[in-house]
């Protein structure tokens, strides 16, 4: 090794001088291509990475700026690397969202976004099969699981709130929904009694927590760098020897079954595994490479279900004013219909107040990351043109605040979509579709599960288990704010949003 090497002050002279190449690079060879293209800041050399900082905390303001200036256009951000372009608009949405993937790659974009190979390794972004075991087998068996998502719920609220007696309890939000929400979900993908072994439950959860916590730093540094940070920050190896512990001999145990009894053997068991076996091929049909697959279920799950119940809950003790009619909601139908999936569909309040808690808060500014990946670049309706190799976005939060498209878009309004629902109902108008306005439903002005072809696979199951869980909650506990009228701060960093791990509320059985 050259001595001065380990000299910090050359470290950081390195690091510089890096910096300052990258941003020649891109100045001298790739702005000419954009300029044409509106920015919201500054096109300085200097001055546009002042801007680039600014937007690591102060996205949703900047991306708010740019919809309100071109509503139905592009516009670019500086980031610490780059350009990124922010598409807005219904039509323009739509076109990104049907995209051919040879000429606007969303596996691309996810890739960049959550740094996969980085994350949770090479297995992981070679192969994207899993989506479609989520998109059909573990969808098409929602029905018949319920019962188990059901008594899951159940005992994870029992043991994991421990309420006892007439009183108030304080409960950190975030990590008491993520174990419930863990335990849930691996109720319908491993079975018990493994969904309640507290380290497979906990490594699932940090393995959640670090493949997003790993990303945000490794993007912080220029490409060249980030596999050196990713190998400093990232758990995945961690996790992976932790999970094999657990679930290497049940997968070799079932790949042993099926080579002596076939794919149909007495008795298989009916969850993710088994979904899994039926659809991998060839070195994805290995018992290392089945754990992965486990892992990145679970990390999917277990991060967007659990901000999505976090941060409603925290508008429900804003709002508690839904309480009681959701309340009332759950146990007519319940009384009705019992517990099972077909009821859930009866909830409206509860439907309404989820998707609500999605379009006034969602997971961020943006959604739908997308890679340029066709030579030609990337030609919309209105003649822009977004280069190849850029990466874009569609303006998610600003369009669901769009007072154009909502009425009182800012203020929160829990049964906003159960009451149109209703009043489309009532009015039998052959040209509404009440069932765009379901949770599950996608659209280019509501879109917390994205839109188009590579809308979220998981969705169905996600407002499943929180349709449930928030049902049994509201029938079963009494819950308020921490503080009167305040609500947790929402935490943004560049364009996710996350809920406040920090906030509490309290708790107690029902009265």
């Amino acid at each position: 090794m050259i001595p001065f090497m380990d000299d910090p002050r050359f470290l950081f002279l390195y690091g510089i001088l890096a910096l300052v190449g990258v941003a020649w690079i891109r100045k001298s060879i790739y702005e000419s291509q954009v300029d044409e293209i509106p920015v919201i800041g500054s096109t300085g050399f200097f001055s546009s990475y002042r801007d680039a900082l600014k937007f690591i905390f102060n996205a949703p303001e900047l991306i708010k700026r740019g919809y309100e200036q071109h509503p139905n256009g592009v516009f670019r951000l500086a980031r610490l690397y780059r350009w990124e372009f922010v598409v807005c608009g219904t039509k323009l949405a739509k076109e990104v969202a049907n995209a051919p993937e040879d000429t606007v790659s969303f596996h691309g974009g996810v890739e960049d976004s959550i740094q996969i190979s980085l994350t949770m390794g090479r297995e992981i972004s070679r192969s994207h099969y899993l989506q479609d075991v989520i998109r059909t087998s573990l969808t098409r068996n929602l029905h018949t699981c319920f019962p188990e998502v059901r008594d899951e719920i159940v005992c994870a609220f029992d043991d994991v709130l421990q309420l006892t007696g007439s009183d108030w309890q304080t409960v950190q939000v975030v990590p008491t929904i993520r174990t419930i929400v863990s335990r849930v979900s691996n109720r319908l993908f491993v079975g018990l009694p493994l969904c309640r072994n507290r380290d497979y439950l906990e490594n699932n959860a940090n393995y959640a927590v670090n493949v997003m916590q790993s990303a945000k730093q490794i993007n912080l540094f220029p490409p060249f760098l980030r596999p050196l940070v990713g190998r400093l920050v990232s758990s995945k190896n961690e996790n992976f020897d932790i999970a094999m512990k657990h679930l290497g001999t049940i997968v070799e145990e079932r790949l042993a079954k099926e080579d002596e009894l076939g794919p149909d053997w007495p008795e298989k068991p009916n969850d993710l595994i088994s979904w899994l076996l039926a659809a991998a091929q060839g070195s994805d049909r290995t018992v290392p490479n089945l754990v992965r697959r486990v892992l990145q279920t679970n990390m999917a799950a277990i991060h967007t279900s659990t901000n999505a119940f976090s941060l409603a809950l925290y508008d429900l003790t804003a709002h508690p004013e839904h309480f009681l009619p959701m309340r009332e909601e759950a146990e007519r139908v319940v009384a009705r219909d019992g517990w099972s999936k077909a009821a859930l569909n009866n909830m409206h309040k509860i439907d309404s107040f989820l998707r609500e808690s999605q379009r006034l808060v969602g997971i961020g500014p943006v959604v739908m990351v997308r890679r340029v990946v066709g030579r030609d670049g990337f030609r919309l309706s209105n003649g822009t043109v977004v280069p190849y190799g850029s990466y874009l976005y569609v303006a998610a939060r600003a369009a669901q605040h769009d007072p154009t498209i909502y009425e009182d878009a800012e203020k929160f309004d829990g049964f906003r979509f159960a009451r149109e629902r209703e009043a489309q109902k009532a009015n039998d108008d052959p040209n509404k579709d009440i069932f765009k306005r379901h949770m599950i439903s996608t659209a280019p002005d509501h879109l917390a599960f994205g839109t188009g072809k590579h809308a979220c696979p998981g969705r169905f199951f996600a407002a499943t288990e929180l349709k449930a869980m928030l049902a049994h909650l509201v029938i079963n506990y009494d819950i308020k704010a921490e503080v009167e009228g305040l609500r947790p701060p929402d935490l943004e960093f560049g364009v996710r949003t996350s809920p406040n791990p920090s906030g509490k509320v309290l708790f107690r059985k029902r009265q």
